[in-house]
C-alpha cells in the first residue's frame, strides 16, 4: 500500500494534516487526530474535518480528492513531470496519483506538501535566463527530447495551466532565480509565462495590458510586470498570491473545491457566486466574483473554467477569493464562455449578468455600478495596449471584438 503524509507548510511552521493511502487504485485519506482537534476547514465541501477514513469515490472528477488534485499540474507541468519520470526509467502510465504527489513534494502551489518527497533537492539559487527557458519550452512543445535545463525542470513542473511557465524569484535589480522553494532575502515570488504554440508573439504584452484593464475595472489582481530581455523577449509575470514572503497560504481552485471538471463546462457563474458566499460568508467577496464575471464578459475572456478561479485560506481558517489570474483575450470552447451567464454562453448580456446578481443577492445598484465601471474600463483597451506595447495589428483585432461587447445590449 502506497502512503503519503500530508502537511500544511505555513512557512514558519508545518502542521500534519493527515495521511493518503492507495491500494488497488483506490485512494483513501484520514485526518490526523491533532488536526481534527484544531479543525481548520481544509476543504469544507468535499472533505470535511472529522475522524474516520475517507475513500475517494468521485470517479467522474479525478483520481484523488479535489484539495489534493489541486497540487498536481496539468498541461505544461504534466508534460515536464512525465519527461522526468521517463528519464528515471519509469512509465508514467503505470504510476499512481500518490507517486505524482510525492514528486511534487514541497514544490507545489499553495501550502500543502507531501512526505516523503521523491523530488530532487531544491535549487532555489539557480539563476534563470528567460530567453533560454522560453526557447527550450518552445522546442519541448514541438516534441524535442533534449535534456531539460535544470531551472525549467525544477521551476516549471508544478504550476497548473496549459501555457509554459516557471516559478521564479525576482529582485528589483532584475536578477531572476528559480523560485520553486523558499527565496533569499530581497526576492519576490513570481510566476512567469512563455508563449504557447497557438499564441501571438505579443501575448505577454496582451496579458499585461489586460491586467491594467482589470485594475481599472476594479478587479483585485496581483502585481504584474513584463519581463523584457536583451534579446527582445517580453514575458508576462504575476506576483504569486499564495506566498507572502516565504510564508504560504492554503489555496484551492473552484474545481477542487466542488469536484467540478475544468475540461468540460461543469458550472455556471451563479455557482461561482454561491460557492463564494458559502465559503467566505462575505457579500463583498460575492460582489468581487460578480465583477470577475462582468470583466470576463466584456473583455472576451472565454477560457473562464473552474480552475481559473481560486480561494485562499490563512492559518486562522478564514477563506477569501484569490486575486484574478489568467485574465486575457481568449476564445473558449467553440467560441463560447466555459461558464455560462444565466444559461447564456455565446453572447451574454447585461440583463443576464443582472439575473445572476439577483439570484445571489448582489445589490442591484451595486451590480449596475460594477457593470458600468467594467464596461468603461474595457472601452479603454487601446490605451492599455499602448502602455504595454501590444502590436497595432493585435490591438485592432482585439479592439474590434471588445467594441461589440461593450455596446449596450
Amino acid at each position: 500500500m502506497r502512503k503519503l503524509e500530508v502537511r500544511l507548510d505555513w512557512g514558519d511552521e508545518q502542521v500534519v494534516v493527515g495521511r493518503l493511502a492507495e491500494q488497488a487504485r483506490r485512494v483513501y485519506f484520514e485526518y490526523d487526530a491533532a488536526f481534527v482537534a484544531n479543525s481548520l476547514p481544509l476543504s469544507p465541501f468535499k472533505l470535511s474535518v472529522r475522524t474516520g477514513v475517507f475513500e475517494h469515490s468521485d470517479r467522474d472528477f479525478a483520481q484523488v480528492f479535489g484539495v489534493f488534485n489541486d497540487s498536481l499540474p496539468d498541461g505544461w507541468g504534466l508534460l515536464l513531470m512525465d519527461r522526468e519520470f521517463r528519464k528515471r526509467g519509469l512509465d508514467p502510465a503505470r504510476l499512481s496519483v500518490l507517486d505524482r504527489l510525492a514528486y511534487i513534494g514541497t514544490r507545489g502551489m499553495g501550502a500543502l506538501i507531501y512526505h516523503p518527497s521523491t523530488s530532487d533537492a531544491d535549487e532555489a539559487s539557480l539563476s534563470i535566463d528567460l530567453d533560454a527557458l522560453a526557447h527550450q519550452a518552445e522546442r519541448v512543445l514541438e516534441g524535442s527530447a533534449e535534456e531539460l535545463l535544470p531551472a525549467l525542470r525544477i521551476a516549471g513542473g508544478s504550476p497548473g495551466g496549459a501555457r509554459p511557465k516557471v516559478l521564479a524569484g525576482f529582485r528589483n535589480d532584475g536578477h531572476l532565480i528559480s523560485g520553486a522553494s523558499d527565496l533569499p532575502d530581497g526576492y519576490q515570488h513570481y510566476l512567469i509565462k512563455f508563449p504557447a504554440k497557438e499564441d501571438a508573439p505579443d501575448i505577454g504584452a496582451v496579458e499585461a495590458a489586460y491586467s491594467l484593464m482589470a485594475q481599472e475595472a476594479g478587479v483585485n489582481v496581483p502585481p504584474t510586470r513584463l519581463f523584457e530581455t536583451r534579446d527582445g523577449g517580453r514575458y508576462f509575470g504575476a506576483e504569486r498570491f499564495d506566498r507572502v514572503g516565504n510564508r504560504r497560504l492554503h489555496m484551492q481552485t473552484l474545481s477542487g473545491l466542488l469536484h467540478a471538471s475544468h475540461r468540460v463546462p461543469s458550472l455556471e457563474y451563479d455557482g461561482l457566486l454561491k460557492a463564494t458566499m458559502l465559503l467566505t460568508n462575505d457579500q463583498r467577496q460575492v460582489e468581487e466574483a460578480f465583477r470577475r464575471m462582468a470583466f470576463n464578459v466584456f473583455a472576451h475572456n472565454r477560457d473562464d473554467h473552474v480552475k481559473n478561479f481560486s480561494y485562499l485560506m490563512d492559518r486562522s481558517g478564514e477563506w477569501k477569493l484569490a486575486p484574478g489570474y489568467d485574465l486575457v483575450f481568449s476564445e473558449g470552447p467553440g467560441g463560447q464562455h466555459t461558464m455560462a451567464v444565466s444559461g447564456e454562453a455565446e453572447c451574454p448580456t447585461e440583463g443576464d449578468m443582472m439575473r445572476v446578481g439577483e439570484e445571489c443577492d448582489v445589490n442591484p445598484r451595486h451590480g449596475q455600478e460594477i457593470i458600468q465601471q467594467t464596461r468603461e474600463a474595457v472601452r479603454q483597451w487601446p490605451r492599455f495596449a499602448g502602455l504595454t506595447g501590444v502590436s497595432s495589428a493585435t490591438t485592432r483585432r482585439i479592439g474590434k471584438v471588445l467594441a461589440g461587447l461593450t455596446t449596450h445590449r
